[in-house]
């Protein structure tokens, strides 16, 4: 006798998951997910949705297969840059532990994010991403080199590679340049550097302009240094390996690194990215990699339309307001006319 095994096919996919990402406004949860369902007698449960965040293998090839088609690999720049997902009350939550945060400050308990963006000043891209962990053994610029290793085998070409200080070491530095990329980063002042005089000192205690003064950083070589005081008063190191780069090249260019903050915001603002309250460490890194998908979406409305994510978002809302409008149910008992 011959006995037939019938598997059903999963009734929650990953593109079911990203769509509620992109229209849901309240919590990220599998429950959430189920209740706005369409009317179906198939339509998938909360656990359809558990199932499918622990089913997925977390694998960002699946964010550069939609990412390719939007991209130019040979114009704009990349961009590195890290960002902790809040979860200040999340004990049992899988790879939760202390991350600097440049929101508050300080260090606070989350998840970080580290993304490559590419941009052309019209448009965010996040081409690839990686989840810090110190149970990985791999630091931040392990991923870093990982990354941009990866951009190189995809092809990519871009006109600077953009990253802040943190990133900044020579290691780094040296990798950029044997791709043979220009880098644009900020330095720290008690970074040593050799002048005309050749004469080794902080980098703050140097003679620099805002236009930009061309010194040997110690370990690497020739850099180009633009000294400038911020509105606060504060002074920053802008430097680049582009010895021929000015002023007004550099304030452009320093204008686009500013998009992956833009690219943090509305990731969490609009896409539920710290939202999801998973405990499992598989499941928390397949909804951030459907939620970086789900802002994929939302920013190639932005660029086709010219309708922000925010925008879009409140479209939805509007909508279901209208409708509460035309019949109305909460209210309160009619009056008696007895």
């Amino acid at each position: 006798m011959l006995y037939y095994s019938f598997v059903n096919a999963p009734r929650s996919t990953p593109e079911n998951y990203i769509n509620f990402l992109v229209g849901s406004p309240g919590p990220a949860s599998c429950t959430e997910a189920a209740r706005v369902q369409p009317q179906d007698p198939f339509a998938p449960a909360h656990d359809s949705f558990n199932r499918l965040l622990n089913r997925l293998e977390p694998d960002p090839e699946e964010l550069w297969t939609e990412a390719e088609p939007l991209v130019e690999k040979t114009r704009g720049v990349l961009v590195i840059d890290d960002s902790t997902l809040d979860k200040p009350r999340a004990k049992h939550i899988g790879l939760v532990t202390r991350h600097w945060s440049g929101k508050h400050q300080k260090p606070v308990r989350g998840i970080n994010l580290i993304t490559l963006l590419w941009s052309d000043g019209d448009r965010k891209i996040p081409v690839d991403y990686r989840l810090f962990s110190k149970i990985d053994g791999q630091t931040k610029h392990d991923h870093f080199w990982e990354m941009l290793l990866m951009a190189k085998g995809r092809g990519f070409s871009p006109k600077y590679v953009l990253f802040d200080t943190w990133y900044a070491s020579l290691e780094n530095l040296k990798q950029v340049r044997g791709f043979g990329w220009h880098w644009l980063t900020r330095l720290r002042g008690d970074r040593v550097v050799s002048p005309d005089d050749r004469r080794q000192r902080r980098l703050d205690e140097v003679a620099a302009c805002a236009a930009g003064t061309v010194l040997h950083l110690r370990g690497y070589g020739l850099i180009k240094v633009f000294r400038i005081v911020t509105p606060d008063g504060d002074m920053e190191h802008w430097a680049t390996n582009d010895l021929g780069m000015d002023q007004g090249t550099r304030q452009h260019y320093a204008e686009l690194s500013f998009a992956i903050e833009n690219y943090h915001r509305e990731l969490k603002q609009s896409c539920g990215v710290e939202k999801c309250q998973v405990r499992a460490s598989r499941a928390q890194r397949n909804h951030i990699g459907l939620a970086v998908r789900a802002f994929l979406r939302l920013e190639w409305h932005f660029f086709t339309t010219g309708v922000s994510a925010f925008e879009a978002k409140l479209r939805l809302v509007r909508d279901a307001v209208r409708s509460y409008l035309a019949r109305p149910f909460i209210t309160l008992p009619k009056p008696s006319t007895a």
